[in-house]
């Protein structure tokens, strides 16, 4: 049964729906509970509706998503400010201190035992869940949905629509999803665009990678999903290319 703790970790939409996919957002909000600082970071509450915070308009997509494939969904319910969930617990950038020019200062002088507070609060009851949903089925893919900004402070613009993401450890979705994803006319597709998808101990890594289940990160640009009718419209889209690919492969 879970636990007040549990409740205020994630939500969970369509959780006995039949799909073989589990949609995930790892960064669904900007929520800071109030036992992290009276709920504040110390950081304006601009800087808490940017990228830094979450994923701007993942939450949206994820669900409808989940909805159109008639799959399960997890979403976090806490700031990636807070503990980032998608990076493995002895990551140096799991509490993050400055983040693309904003210093974190409820995060400047955390101990050893605020750290592990956040741990045991939110970052495992959520990884518990996933877990959980993930092996209600033995033929799972998981679809990660976040989103990213469409230019950090000081950088070049970044011209992609939708990055897939992935490890060179296990391609099988991802490139053909980017194959069919290149055909469409109107998009500019970032392959392991705008970064990496490799990274060791992340949600993927974790929940896919180590135990052979497919699987595919997925970024929409966030000025591209900033309402809940271009939330609809990117799910929309996705779904019946998502199903495609697993169809063909």
């Amino acid at each position: 049964m879970s636990t007040r703790e549990d409740r205020m970790a994630f939500k969970i939409d369509g959780e006995h729906r039949p799909g073989r996919w589990l949609v995930t957002c790892d960064h669904a909000s900007n929520h800071v509970p109030d036992w992290v600082g009276g709920g504040d970071l110390g950081i304006p509450a601009e800087d808490m509706a940017r990228h830094i915070a979450w994923d701007v308009g993942a939450a949206g997509v994820a669900s409808e998503l989940g909805r159109l494939l008639d799959s399960p969904v997890i979403l976090s319910d806490f700031s990636r400010l807070v503990i980032d969930p998608n990076r493995g617990e002895d990551d140096p950038t799991l509490v993050m201190q400055l983040y693309d020019g904003t210093i974190i200062p409820a995060n400047r002088h955390i101990a050893a035992e605020g750290i592990e507070e956040r741990l045991d609060r939110l970052y495992r009851p959520y990884h518990a869940a996933y877990a959980r949903l993930a092996a209600l089925r033995p033929d799972r893919v998981i679809v990660a949905v976040h989103s990213f900004t469409p230019c950090l402070r000081g950088r070049a613009p970044r011209p992609w629509h939708v990055g897939v993401l992935y490890s060179h450890l296990d391609e099988r979705f991802s490139r053909p999803l980017i194959a069919r994803l290149q055909a469409e006319p109107d998009l500019t597709i970032g392959d392991n665009e705008p970064y990496s998808g490799h990274l060791p101990g992340d949600a993927i890594d974790r929940h896919a990678l180590r135990l052979g289940r497919q699987n595919t990160l997925v970024e929409v640009r966030n000025d591209l999903i900033g309402t809940r009718e271009a939330q609809a419209h990117w799910a929309a889209r996705l779904a019946p290319i998502l199903t495609e690919v697993l169809e063909g492969i």
